[in-house]
């Protein structure tokens, strides 16, 4: 089927080295969780379309997936959807070290409309971690304003360079292909374990997902 073909392709830009992942990943082996997927042709590029069902979020999670050090890279782009809560920023991402089938997760996300909003309190959360259950964002911004999210600049809705660095207890954000980082954590809440990996999409937002990379530490 056409829907398969695509899905297939999009995710299955994967190196050789991680063995599980050495062929094209099928559709039977994404688990999604709250989220309607479709494959779609979004601004010029075939990508795969997940859009928050519940108005909570959810994550589209990689079945038999094992990550624990390395790079994930991504192409993403995240909008609020239409007639969506006030609040809703396009909250696009990535979760790593899944576990639990996906009630326990480390995540580094976007807020696409934060990036150029006319108040720099909203720039200034413009990326964001976050560990669920235990480390929600709110709970991270309480408790140590100002340390687990940044600037960094974001267009909602458009196509978005991603990609996230994690070894050990650390992950790096690099996001529009930076030579730095511009979210560095140097605690991540769940400590050094292996888990799945997974798409993650946010509460009342509209996402696209294509070009998948995983490069695992040697």
């Amino acid at each position: 089927m056409r829907n398969g073909k695509n899905l297939r392709s999009l995710l299955g830009i994967l190196l050789p080295t991680m063995a599980a992942w050495a062929q094209p990943i099928p559709i039977a082996n994404l688990q999604t969780q709250k989220l309607d997927m479709s494959v779609v042709t979004y601004q010029g590029k075939e990508s795969m379309r997940l859009v928050d069902r519940e108005g909570g979020g959810g994550i589209a999670l990689l079945k038999n997936s094992a990550f624990k050090d390395g790079a994930i890279e991504v192409e993403l782009a995240g909008r609020p959807t239409a007639g969506s809560f006030a609040g809703a920023r396009g909250f696009v991402g990535v979760a790593f070290r899944v576990q639990s089938g996906g009630s326990k997760y480390e995540c580094i996300y976007l807020r696409p409309t934060n990036g150029r909003a006319d108040d720099m309190s909203r720039r200034n959360h413009s990326t964001q971690y976050s560990s669920e259950p235990d480390w929600s964002w709110e709970r991270l911004r309480n408790e140590s304003p100002g340390i687990y999210e940044s600037y960094v600049d974001l267009e909602s809705g458009a196509w978005t360079r991603y990609k996230i660095v994690v070894k050990g207890t650390r992950a790096e954000l690099y996001v529009h292909g930076a030579a730095q980082p511009c979210l560095i954590v140097k605690d991540l809440k769940l400590g050094e374990v292996t888990g799945a990996i997974a798409l993650w999409v946010g509460p009342g937002t509209e996402a696209h997902f294509a070009n998948l990379k995983v490069t695992p530490a040697p």
